[in-house]
């Protein structure tokens, strides 16, 4: 049974809390080394700061998100961008390359998402991305995990991520049919602008659903108190363990 989702995106709060998502984007950009008039599909595509990018570089680009608000920001960027699932593309070897960073583990139907991005591709097209990896955001993970058990809540069933290892990504990409290039994880520690209350009210939504809005703030600062070892600094500056997995894929040509 699939779980439902509690994420909604702001492009104001995410700009604010999250830019170094993008910023940090550019090595996947290099790894797709997108040439002017490929047709690009940036699947999960958030507010089209990189999907600007890959239109500068002269690529025709195809940007889609789930979040409403995130596309009428692409939009306002004069981005070609649509309100669409990643686990249900449409196109049928439309593109040259298919682009995502930081979206693929939010997207819990990991093969319907593969077998999507495959369709997509034209007969040798690209798959390029980068997600969330095995060990990602582990500190945080497992406070919240720690919090919700105190309060008799099993954090599996609200946890929204798919941080998948080395081995099992590479398996499903290949089950598909794709040439992997290369996969590596890569871990990344990632200075906040801020503190980590507004990285969890940012991106941990789902997590929060189940407690009563009333008790939020106790939570997040609970949450944030089990981190703090960890993760902030003795002046008071917090880094998340990031891990990321950036891969490079080939649909064959045979293979059309």
């Amino acid at each position: 049974m699939a779980m439902t989702v509690h994420q909604t995106w702001s492009p104001e709060q995410y700009a604010q809390q999250a830019r170094f998502v993008s910023d940090l984007g550019m090595p996947v950009v290099e790894l797709l080394a997108p040439r002017a008039g490929e047709r690009i599909l940036d699947v999960g595509c958030g507010d089209g700061s990189l999907t600007k990018k890959l239109v500068e570089l002269g690529c025709q680009v195809v940007g889609v998100d789930a979040s409403p608000a995130m596309v009428a920001a692409a939009q306002a960027l004069g981005l070609n961008a649509r309100v669409m699932d990643g686990q249900s593309l449409p196109f049928e070897r439309e593109f040259d390359a298919v682009f995502s960073n930081a979206a693929l583990h939010w997207m819990p139907q990991v093969d319907v998402v593969i077998a999507g991005i495959w369709r997509s591709l034209k007969p040798g097209g690209r798959f390029v991305g980068e997600c969330g990896g095995f060990g990602n955001t582990a500190t945080v993970v497992h406070a919240l995990a720690r919090a919700l058990h105190r309060r008799g809540i099993n954090a599996d069933t609200v946890n929204p991520w798919y941080f998948p290892t080395v081995e099992a990504y590479r398996h499903k990409l290949e089950a598909q049919g794709f040439v992997v290039r290369t996969i590596a994880l890569m871990p990344r520690p990632t200075p906040l602008p801020g503190d980590i209350v507004g990285w969890l009210e940012t991106f941990a939504q789902s997590f929060m659903a189940p407690i009563p809005m009333a008790e939020r703030a106790a939570f997040l600062a609970e949450v944030a108190e089990l981190c703090r070892a960890t993760l902030c600094d003795s002046q008071g500056h917090w880094t998340v363990d990031y891990v990321r997995l950036r891969f490079a894929a080939t649909r064959p040509v045979s293979q059309a």
